[in-house]
């Protein structure tokens, strides 16, 4: 039964991380509605404000409604979004609407229960497991953009078009995944103390988490939005940027796996320096990659590697720290440090509009990464032991 939920899981997350093939559709967009880099970017951007607020209320009726009303539900919205934002063609503000707004509720009612389910079914591989369930994420978004690159440009339909259909499909499947989640079966015998938020913000090691997941996702994000206007130049540069996008997607899921199994293996604080370490490096180096094809595509797979990293390292600190049973509520909050990272796409787009170049954003998003990564060395006894008290 649990090989079942673990599939289902990452059948979820290949339809949830579809966003991240938004780069994709970028060129197209600014072509038919006239918009310019930074405002093109408000959906990416609204999705990943709306997705994590959503998970923070997820986290505490999760246990209420059950995982699988949750997912179903959070599926129907998701899918649905897409389909809203199809209509975008007529006014872009329904495309805000449905892939930003509607879509990111549902991605946040959704999102969390394989997470929540999966530890719980794998209690002795966390870090693994989780890389696992929601690799799916990262490499969905892989599938996604070849097929709306082939819609796009094989098949001439416009990106609102394309939405349309992956809206239908995105609806279908996570439903009849979602219909699989339970918890086992003894996991009523144990209700642990709700997690209180202030109890959270006291915590040094939490907000530590927080801070340092804030910027590896910021990072990421800059990245993952603009990545096919990254590369400038050729008359195959649109399949290029397709290409690049593609490969930061399978090397997202990739990270995720790799880096769970890290975690499993050294300290949280150690595998949390090593991920924002390499993060800096690579953005240093980008406007020396980015001069060629190959430098592109090798710059897409390294920062894709890392990133996927973020979305485990953190989540399984956490479920080190306060417990498997509490992590659908503690995560919710921690993940909330998307907000915040969900401008980074815009503030790079603004950037770029206004130098014509990328490279002062990437090279200010490393001196952050660099900063967190001497602060979790200095302070990473706080999240390297099991500190929070687990008593009821």
């Amino acid at each position: 039964m649990r090989y079942i939920i673990l599939l289902s899981a990452v059948l979820m997350q290949m339809c949830l991380g579809a966003t991240y093939s938004w780069s994709v559709y970028v060129q197209s967009l600014k072509a038919l509605t006239g918009l310019q880099q930074g405002p093109v970017q408000i959906p990416f951007t609204v999705f990943y404000f709306m997705f994590p607020l959503t998970m923070m209320a997820a986290g505490t009726f999760l246990p209420k409604i059950g995982p699988r009303l949750s997912a179903m539900t959070g599926g129907v919205l998701f899918g649905g979004g897409w389909v809203l934002a199809s209509l975008g063609i007529h006014n872009f503000l329904l495309t805000i609407l449905g892939i930003g707004v509607l879509s990111g509720i549902g991605a946040g009612m959704a999102y969390i229960v394989p997470i929540a389910v999966c530890i719980r079914w794998f209690p002795h591989n966390k870090g693994l497991v989780t890389g696992i369930a929601v690799a799916g994420f990262g490499g969905g978004a892989a599938l996604v953009s070849q097929a709306g690159g082939w819609l796009m440009e094989g098949l001439g339909r416009t990106p609102f078009q394309a939405f349309f259909i992956f809206g239908l499909v995105f609806m279908v499947i996570i439903a009849l995944a979602g219909s699989t989640m339970c918890f086992p079966q003894d996991i009523g015998l144990h209700k642990p103390r709700p997690v209180k938020l202030t109890e959270l913000l006291l915590h040094p090691g939490f907000r530590l988490l927080y801070g340092a997941m804030f910027i590896g996702l910021a990072a990421g994000f800059a990245v993952n939005a603009n990545l096919k206007e990254l590369f400038q130049g050729g008359e195959k540069s649109v399949q290029i940027g397709i290409t690049g996008v593609s490969l930061f997607a399978l090397a997202n899921a990739a990270g995720r796996i790799a880096w769970g199994m890290v975690f499993d293996r050294v300290q949280s604080a150690t595998a949390l320096q090593a991920n924002l370490l390499f993060q800096a490096v690579v953005l240093l180096a980008a406007p020396v990659m980015l001069q060629s094809v190959a430098g592109f595509w090798c710059f897409a797979l390294v920062s894709g590697f890392n990133y996927g990293g973020v979305l485990v390292l953190y989540v399984s600190s956490a479920s080190r720290c306060w417990g498997a049973e509490r992590v659908s509520q503690m995560y919710g909050w921690l993940f909330s440090s998307n907000i915040a990272a969900s401008f980074s796409p815009i503030m790079a787009g603004l950037v770029f509009d206004r130098c014509h170049s990328f490279s002062p954003a990437l090279y200010g998003l490393a001196g952050l990464l660099l900063v967190c990564t001497v602060l979790v060395h200095r302070k990473g006894h706080l999240v390297n032991l099991d500190t929070t008290s687990r008593s009821d």
